[in-house]
């Protein structure tokens, strides 16, 4: 199939968005399907730039800047980035490219309008990959409030619903979210897990043995430390097992947190946690396999159900998690029924102590949950299954 992929993400960018459309794209090449990637892109001088990654075709189009700005200016710029590709769409050599399938990647929400145009110019099906919920989850986390700013993102969501043919959620439980938008004949809802292509274990910046953690047996958190992660229980945990000389922890990554738990480390004296900035995506499973256990963290306000791209490499590289997120998430029964790890809904770090202790203390059993973790993997997060699940539909 001749297939074009929008998104707001992509390499050189780290985050796990970017790795994952990374590992999609290269699957779509592989099985056969020509691809071509539509980005925004503030840094452009011009309107378009075409590059070749690895036999993806990328088209980079200038766009308002929507990152590391202001909220205010932040909505702005997404509200008009679709009108603006379209505009630097219309003035590239791919202007005239008709597609057999559209396919979008949320977060953003405000991919509608380019998707749309697409469909209609190449008279085609549109697949939405809907990685979360917003702005539900924003309500739930005490961000924003049921009032103006809330109609408005809820409806350039239902917008951007309405657009897809059929939609791809990361868990069952998020489907009551479209139960009106199913009432149209013709459309699709179905779940369709995160991905995670196989890494090689390769060099890592980061040493765990020249480091405070060296001899210790490592928790390590690796991705985004935002509002939406409530990680101040994490440093809790970290606090209630210093006595432990026998364990650390190690977070890695980047977000609007990190600097104040960083800073709350050093203030608590918690000579067990290190810190370190973000590193390539290409050394995670260099730096994993210096570690024993993953760290998930959700805050509790969620509704909305979430599986981290961060479990997803836990599971790749054979680490058990720990993992405190909200009560009813399908993540809870995936640890739990999978035996991958321990999860605890309570919000409390006594609880979290006790289950780190015990997952540090289960000696053989270590061994067959790390077994266990690489299967869920294999058996569930493969971008080959991803690729036939969304080219099947379209």
């Amino acid at each position: 199939m001749k297939l074009v992929l929008i998104a707001d993400t992509f390499p050189p960018l780290r985050t796990s968005g970017a790795v994952q459309l990374r590992d999609l794209s290269r699957e779509f090449v592989r099985q056969g399907h020509e691809l071509t990637v539509l980005l925004p892109s503030s840094d452009l001088k011009q309107p378009w730039a075409l590059e070749d990654f690895g036999g993806v075709r990328v088209l980079r189009l200038k766009a308002p800047k929507t990152k590391d700005i202001d909220y205010i200016r932040r909505t702005m710029g997404e509200f008009l980035m679709p009108y603006a590709m379209l505009r630097n769409l219309h003035k590239s050599p791919l202007a005239k490219e008709k597609w057999d399938g559209v396919v979008w990647y949320a977060p953003s929400i405000f991919h509608g309008p380019i998707a749309s145009a697409l469909k209609k110019a190449s008279e085609c099906k549109g697949y939405l990959i809907i990685r979360d919920i917003f702005p539900e989850w924003a309500v739930d986390m005490g961000l924003m409030g049921r009032g103006l700013p809330y109609r408005f993102f809820r409806a350039v969501a239902n917008y951007q619903y309405s657009v897809a043919d059929v939609i791809g959620i990361q868990t069952p439980g998020n489907a009551v979210y479209f139960d009106h938008w199913l009432q149209k004949p013709a459309r699709k809802l179905e779940v369709l897990q995160n991905w995670l292509a196989d890494a090689p274990v390769g060099p890592c910046s980061i040493d765990l043995a020249k480091t405070s953690l060296a001899g210790r047996r490592v928790f390590v958190y690796a991705g985004n430390m935002g509002v939406a992660q409530g990680m101040d229980i994490l440093l809790d945990l970290a606090e209630h097992l210093k006595a432990r000389a026998d364990i650390g922890f190690l977070f890695v990554g980047r977000g609007s947190d990190a600097q104040k738990l960083a800073a709350s480390a050093k203030a608590r004296q918690l000579d067990n946690v290190v810190f370190h900035d973000e590193i390539d995506p290409d050394e995670i499973p260099g730096l994993y396999a210096q570690c024993d256990f993953g760290l998930i963290a959700l805050h509790p306000k969620h509704r909305t159900h979430n599986i981290p791209g961060k479990f997803l490499t836990y599971m790749q590289s054979g680490l058990p998690v720990l993992a405190n997120i909200n009560e009813g998430n399908d993540l809870v029964d995936l640890i739990r029924d999978e035996q991958v790890g321990a999860v605890a809904t309570e919000n409390s770090p006594e609880v979290l102590a006790r289950m780190a202790m015990a997952l540090v203390e289960g000696g053989q059993n270590g061994d067959e949950m790390s077994r266990r973790c690489k299967t869920v993997y294999r058996r569930l997060f493969s971008p080959e299954q991803a690729v036939q699940q969304i080219t099947s539909a379209l």
